[in-house]
């Protein structure tokens, strides 16, 4: 079945809450070692949980909603029921300084997921990144979103960073370190 991708145009969706659950029974690990004070050796190594990772909006006092007021110039589309209920999304939005579009959101419902619709949003986000002029397309996931991860690297995305504190004060403790991921349009030695 072909799910049509729309815009979900600001003045209708502003606020929506997208339901973001990340379950995982894996997380990729920081591991960080100095070398004799010449810098250090920083690895990402896939590790199992001892239990299943969840979690949920409830945990945040910010759940995820499309068009935030932070994210100035966003655009959204999605897939979306006969009745009009969303059941995926991406919103992308330019950060000029740098001139690259960053995907502020991702969501596939789980009734959707391995179907094509995730590749065919990210597909989408590529578009305006070029519509745009963009110089690259990046995007924010978890150490414990496995499955985005591998996802994101499928369609051609590779890590730019890390951020060890961004959430809590123990996210690595919690195993959700901040990944930052980026796409690259104009690369020596990579195809577009």
């Amino acid at each position: 079945m072909e799910y049509g991708i729309v815009a979900l145009p600001k003045e209708k969706w502003k606020g929506a809450v997208i339901p973001m659950v990340t379950r995982s029974g894996s997380y990729y690990d920081i591991e960080m070692s100095p070398l004799d004070g010449e810098g250090c050796k920083i690895s990402l190594v896939r590790k199992q949980a001892e239990k299943e990772i969840v979690h949920t909006p409830e945990e945040y006092d910010f759940p995820d909603r499309l068009y935030q007021d932070h994210w100035e110039g966003a655009e959204a589309y999605g897939v979306l029921s006969g009745e009009g209920e969303m059941l995926a999304c991406i919103e992308v939005c330019p950060e000029e300084w740098s001139n690259r579009l960053m995907v502020t959101e991702l969501w596939v419902c789980e009734a959707l997921r391995r179907k094509g619709v995730g590749k065919r949003l990210m597909d989408k986000a590529k578009e305006v990144a070029v519509r745009q002029n963009r110089r690259a397309v990046i995007l924010e996931t978890q150490s414990c979103n496995t499955g985005a991860i591998a996802f994101y690297l499928r369609q051609g995305f590779e890590l730019i960073g890390f951020d060890t504190c961004c959430y809590t004060n123990d996210d690595p403790g919690r195993r959700e370190v901040r990944l930052d991921l980026g796409y690259f349009f104009h690369r020596e030695g990579r195809r577009r």
